[in-house]
């Protein structure tokens, strides 16, 4: 999703995505219009008496709205920062965190393999949100009766924060009470399974959400069931083809450099195109005197017009910032790494740097094919392993 940077907690940068931009305001306006049973509320639950025609008079209930809007989702943050700083605990990585129209993301460059550590990064979101929710209810207690506008944003925060632990803590994988199900679950069972079987308690939960949802008319129950469903579903694939292909070797599913047709830096873009449609190929490693110098796609031949490739050689289109892999690379790490970098396929070096191969998602999807079909599976998943997607907050 398109994000921009605001600022950075602890060294992690934090991201608002465009989604927050617009659903900002649009939380702000539901607040304020139900402000006058939030207070009905709240004065039933803390015993108080905020007045609520002054607080749902004129202008306030927009301000109040907007202040609410913006302590949630700076709650949000601390509760993403709670996972966060556990992970880096562990000696994880944090990439960032987003804000987006759900809640917010942190996203981790790589995730606890442990169950108990897993555990401990999923639950430490939960705890941040319910400590807010106790802090807040404490300030509610000492601030004075006469800042009642005060008082009504910082009794919501409690109430609000208090439902955020609770709801994350469901069983709805991917969310907080999802992973902390595959913690336990992996205990005694191999990540891949622990995996499927929280995946589809998820599912299961995210159609009963659903459901709820559109009976009660409300969209964001809808919304939020359907990114859970997707993203279970998702990191259940996930999962189950790291368990195929970790310990598997790029060497041996990779096309050795004898059986691939390469191109020259010389060689036209015109004849590059027409080789694409006899061959049925979008990229070619460029060799020069059999030296990898680069990696050419369709996508480069397409930023030249067509009556111009005559004259355009390939070594002025290709891109020589190589993504590569070596020859003894774990074949899910040259997945993960075409993934996060966008590429189809990698070069293979051996030892010595040099090309001896290349390796295309399609090589690692046949070989998943076929190893899940031979009901092979790798000997290096046991049931502490725990590769994780990112963490979600809704």
């Amino acid at each position: 999703m398109p994000s921009f940077r605001v600022g950075s907690i602890a060294g992690i940068p934090i991201k608002l995505g465009l989604s927050f931009l617009l659903v900002l305001p649009l939380l702000a306006w539901l607040i304020a219009s139900q402000v006058g049973q939030l207070v009905v509320l709240m004065n039933t639950t803390f015993g108080t008496g905020l007045p609520g025609a002054a607080l749902s008079a004129g202008t306030m209930p927009y301000i109040l709205g907007l202040a609410a809007a913006l302590g949630l989702f700076a709650g949000v943050i601390l509760h993403e920062l709670g996972h966060s700083v556990v992970a880096m605990r562990f000696g994880y990585d944090i990439d960032s965190i987003t804000l987006w129209f759900l809640g917010g993301i942190a996203q981790m460059a790589e995730m606890p393999e442990d169950w108990r550590q897993e555990f401990a990064v999923a639950v430490a979101g939960p705890v941040v949100s319910v400590a807010l929710g106790i802090v807040s209810l404490g300030a509610f207690l000492v601030v004075p009766e006469d800042l009642s506008g005060m008082r009504f944003v910082i009794a919501y925060l409690a109430l609000l924060n208090i439902a955020l632990a609770a709801f994350n803590l469901l069983p709805g994988f991917p969310m907080d009470g999802g992973r902390v199900l595959r913690a336990l679950l992996a205990r005694n069972r191999t990540h891949a399974r622990a995996t499927q079987i929280a995946a589809e308690v998820g599912k299961g939960f995210a159609f009963l959400l659903a459901l709820v949802g559109l009976f009660a008319g409300a969209i964001l129950y809808v919304a939020i069931a359907f990114f859970i469903y997707i993203s279970a579903a998702g990191e259940a694939q996930q999962a189950v083809t790291k368990a195929a292909l970790q310990g598997v070797v790029v060497e041996r599913v990779m096309t050795p450099a004898a059986d691939i047709d390469a191109v020259t830096p010389e060689t036209s873009v015109a004849d590059l195109v027409d080789r694409m449609l006899t061959e049925r190929h979008t990229g070619y490693p460029v060799l020069d005197d059999g030296e990898l110098v680069g990696m050419v796609t369709l996508s480069d031949a397409q930023t030249v017009r067509e009556v111009e490739r005559d004259a355009y050689r390939v070594g002025e289109v290709m891109s020589r910032d190589l993504y590569t892999v070596p020859e003894d690379s774990d074949a899910m790490d040259a997945l993960s790494t075409m993934q996060s970098n966008g590429v189809g396929r990698l070069p293979v070096l051996d030892l010595r740097g040099e090309f001896i191969g290349l390796v295309s998602r399609t090589d690692l999807m046949t070989a998943l094919t076929i190893l899940q079909s031979s009901g092979m599976e790798s000997t290096t998943d046991t049931a502490t392993q725990s590769p994780r997607s990112p963490d979600e907050s809704f």
